[in-house]
């Protein structure tokens, strides 16, 4: 089983069973509508900003689960959107947009195939913690910094804020731990969380998650709350996962 830490991005981005379930589950929507939804329920939804035609936005969807699915890269992937894009009229995507389109989703999608993973009762009940990893490099936010190698039981609230992706193109993971992990590694429980951080030579801020992902988006896609959903991604999420379709 891969360890799921993804430092500087690998050329080949891995491919697991989960992460293609959710992806496929996926409702493209224009940003507009994107906007009004609820931030957990964003996690079952795909825009672009600046593209308002669904069968585009479809297509862009379908080329990130085509890369899910065959390993492709980032490189790869927008090539691929790029021939769709200029072939109905569109500008193609910068390689920013593209880096952040395919990163942030791609995370995303590993993520919540992570959690699946991770909260299996059998795998739950010999690894009951998980730990925070930050990639800790310069490009780490100091919001996600101060977070690294924290440990929280698997069913404490912090999670429900705090696992990732916590901002466009996050790269932060959690590890799942067993009581052995904890004795061998000398790693102390946490049962508060930090409120405030101190970024070097910065005054101290509010320590959250970036704009728009204080959310768990493993929980929001496995166990959500249908209320929440607009009418099209609560039919589409029975469709898929309660009907088998």
């Amino acid at each position: 089983m891969a360890n799921w830490k993804i430092e500087a991005w690998p050329t080949k981005p891995m491919t697991i069973d989960e992460a293609i379930e959710f992806f496929r589950s996926k409702v493209p929507l224009t940003d507009e509508e994107f906007r009004k939804l609820a931030e957990e329920v964003r996690v079952r939804a795909f825009t672009v900003s600046r593209i308002a035609a669904l069968d585009v936005l479809k297509d862009i969807l379908d080329e990130l689960t085509r890369a899910l699915e065959e390993g492709l890269t980032l490189e790869e992937f927008r090539q691929n959107a790029n021939a769709v894009l200029e072939k109905k009229g569109y500008e193609g995507l910068s390689p920013y947009r593209a880096d952040n389109i395919f990163r942030t989703n791609i995370q995303t999608a590993y993520s919540v195939g992570r959690y699946k993973q991770m909260t299996d009762p059998e795998v739950l009940s010999r690894r009951p913690y998980w730990q925070y990893d930050a990639v800790n490099d310069e490009r780490t936010r100091p919001s996600h910094l101060a977070m690294d190698g924290k440990v929280y039981p698997a069913d404490h609230p912090f999670w429900d804020t705090w696992y990732p992706p916590n901002g466009f193109r996050c790269r932060c993971s959690v590890r799942s731990l067993s009581e052995r992990d904890i004795a061998r590694e000398g790693l102390q429980i946490e049962t508060e969380i930090p409120k405030l951080v101190e970024p070097p030579g910065r005054p101290a801020m509010p320590l959250m998650p970036d704009p728009g992902f204080a959310y768990n988006p493993g929980k929001a896609a496995w166990k959500p709350d249908l209320s929440k959903y607009p009418e099209d991604l609560r039919e589409a999420y029975e469709r898929v996962f309660e009907k088998g379709v």
